[in-house]
């Protein structure tokens, strides 16, 4: 397999998206010295939201293993908008902390392993570099419905 972030991304078969346009007066991502720290990104693919609502068990609810797979999309589009703001992403060095909401039906407790699908993706993606620091929160609502955002810092080439 690739060392290079690019390499292992094409080897997984899957793309950088384009960064999805925000949703309100925020930016995808700022750099701030050797850091880049992405606004929450939603699950988006071309464009749409593939499922909304909240996360649990039951019926009209979002079950947690399909939660952890939008993490994933969620945590690639992060990607995509870390890269943007630090020139490429062969650029990124390090990812430091992840934050993984999970919109969650009052009774679901397992957002910690919603949020796995986010720390995957990186980890498959960046290898050693996508090992890091996390929380996984469950809150009431998210932004359009969506059952989970992610954000992340990384730490950038100078």
């Amino acid at each position: 397999m690739s060392t290079t972030h690019t390499g292992r991304l094409a080897a997984l078969g899957l793309e950088l998206p384009d960064v999805p346009a925000p949703v309100a007066a925020y930016v995808p991502a700022v750099r701030s010295g050797d850091l880049v720290h992405t606004s929450g990104q939603l699950p988006f693919t071309g464009g749409e939201l593939p499922l909304t609502g909240k996360v649990g068990q039951g019926d009209g609810l979002v079950d947690p293993e399909t939660a952890r797979q939008l993490t994933g999309t969620a945590a690639l589009n992060a990607l995509a908008a870390a890269a943007g703001a630090a020139g490429g992403l062969d650029a990124i060095e390090a990812v430091v902390k992840v934050v993984v909401f999970v919109a969650s039906d009052p009774a679901f407790t397992g957002q910690p392993a919603v949020a796995n699908g986010a720390s995957e993706l990186l980890g498959q993606v960046l290898g050693d570099a996508g090992r890091h620091a996390r929380s996984a929160v469950g809150v009431a609502v998210l932004p359009l419905d969506s059952p989970v955002e992610v954000e992340i810092t990384v730490r950038v080439r100078s």
